[in-house]
């Protein structure tokens, strides 16, 4: 008996030690940001789940394309994540297969414009890919072979299919989110098309010297501000709709707003050293600490969406843009490196304890300010957790390439010129006047969708 009670008594005792080590494995992931060979363990975890979504490569699949739910411009925005990737960490795991998707999605006039998504191509979703192929050459990421399309000339091909986008028959300029007139959303003029576009064109300014890009950049922030999508505090709202000349505005505020504005601000000061660009940085970076917590301090959240649990397939991955940008801004604009970098080492460790979930503890959650996991997983946001997560890479990779100064990619000035089919195959019917007000009432309908899952910040 008392032999019994003893091996009970061991028994009971393995079993506690299991348990209390068992749940003790499933540890956050602590950063050491003055390590940096543990910065690149932790980007490696995530990075390896985020690239567990995606199948482009495998025999039958589209090159490029993420499943659904996740939309194509996703995978242009993760290919930019992957390059970033592998300039911080020099990691080339991935390298293949982004040039592989990049170039098969790079289209007939290599802008970007695909037949297979030409019935639902915004201009948002074409400069997320437009966004990558600048980075690619402005990190000298390894160039696609020389019979293929190049980075930089992707890049001036997706501004020289949009530059002529540019609308004047409605609030006075911008950029419409959609691009055909079919498309749900046609008659709203949003924040993303426009910043997209002078982000790009702040960036091919720096990149190439070329006064054009600079101009234009400076025409589509003159516009922003005009017509009430930037506020005088540097705060960005969503956009409107041109049907009643872009009023009232839609007051809801995207991290990534913020985010796109803010590089192309860095961009353009570091190009021209004029005062009011570096003011502009400065105020956009001061008036973003909206969409940073005080408990815990200085960690990112997705005020519009994530405190309510609204946030869709797109949103999930924003905060991972405003993170990408307001890292680079520090070599663009130096002055901002510390209000920046305090930002970006919260919000590193705050995500990183949030990638404790699936089998192999590497799912990442949504809500960085609980700064543990929330049993949630999304490709979104597990892209943006490695976003913010690689961004405290920043202080040890070099600067942008220019032309000038070690650039390797080869650009074409009229790149793009080959336009696409002016109507997507299946769709080759007139337009009428009914068709185009239906679009207008589906844009209706859409904001209207929008407002009810996060119209509530309107009135905050």
């Amino acid at each position: 008996m008392r032999l019994f009670n003893e091996a009970s008594s061991l028994s009971w005792m393995g079993l506690l030690a299991t348990i209390l080590l068992g749940t003790s494995t499933v540890q956050a992931m602590e950063l050491d940001l003055d390590d940096e060979d543990s910065i690149k363990k932790v980007a490696k975890q995530v990075a390896t789940n985020m690239m567990s979504y995606y199948t482009g490569m495998n025999p039958g699949d589209n090159p490029g394309n993420l499943p659904d739910p996740y939309y194509w411009w996703e995978a242009g925005a993760m290919f930019n994540t992957l390059i970033d990737y592998w300039f911080y960490t020099g990691d080339d795991t991935w390298n293949d297969i982004t040039i592989q998707g990049m170039v098969w999605q790079a289209g007939d006039n290599k802008a970007f414009m695909p037949n297979n998504q030409s019935k639902t191509e915004g201009n948002d979703d074409q400069v997320f890919w437009g966004f990558a192929a600048m980075s690619a050459a402005e990190r000298n990421f390894p160039n696609p072979p020389d019979d293929q399309p190049q980075w930089l000339e992707m890049a001036q091909a997706v501004f020289n299919t949009q530059a002529p986008r540019w609308d004047t028959s409605s609030c006075g300029g911008g950029l419409r989110w959609q691009i055909f007139t079919w498309n749900n959303g046609y008659n709203y003029k949003n924040t993303i098309s426009t910043g997209g576009f002078f982000n790009l064109a702040s960036r091919l300014a720096k990149y190439t010297k070329n006064e054009t890009y600079a101009e234009w950049a400076e025409k589509a922030w003159d516009w922003t501000a005009d017509v009430g999508f930037m506020t005088p505090e540097y705060r960005f709202w969503d956009g409107a709709s041109d049907l009643s000349d872009c009023k009232p505005i839609n007051e809801i505020e995207w991290t990534y707003n913020a985010g796109v504005y803010l590089l192309g601000a860095a961009n353009m000061y570091n190009l021209t050293e004029d005062a009011k660009w570096k003011d502009r940085t400065q105020k956009i970076i001061d008036a973003s600490s909206v969409f940073f917590s005080h408990d815990p301090p200085n960690v990112m959240y997705e005020r519009a969406c994530e405190t309510v649990n609204t946030c869709m397939v797109d949103q999930r991955s924003f905060k991972g843009y405003l993170a990408r940008w307001m890292a680079q801004t520090t070599q663009m604009a130096p002055f901002t490196f510390d209000q920046v970098m305090t930002r970006l080492r919260a919000s590193g460790k705050a995500a990183a304890r949030t990638c404790t979930g699936g089998e192999k503890n590497n799912v990442c959650g949504l809500r960085w300010t609980d700064q543990k996991w929330d049993k949630t997983k999304d490709f979104g946001q597990q892209m943006a957790a490695l976003e913010v997560i690689q961004a405290n890479l920043i202080t040890r990779v070099a600067a942008p390439v220019t032309n000038d100064d070690g650039g390797t990619s080869k650009g074409n000035p009229n790149a793009g010129s080959k336009p696409p089919k002016t109507v997507p195959p299946g769709l080759d019917y007139s337009i009428t006047t009914g068709d185009k007000a239906g679009a207008g009432i589906l844009t209706v309908l859409v904001m209207i969708g929008i407002g009810g899952s996060c119209g509530w910040l309107i009135w905050d």
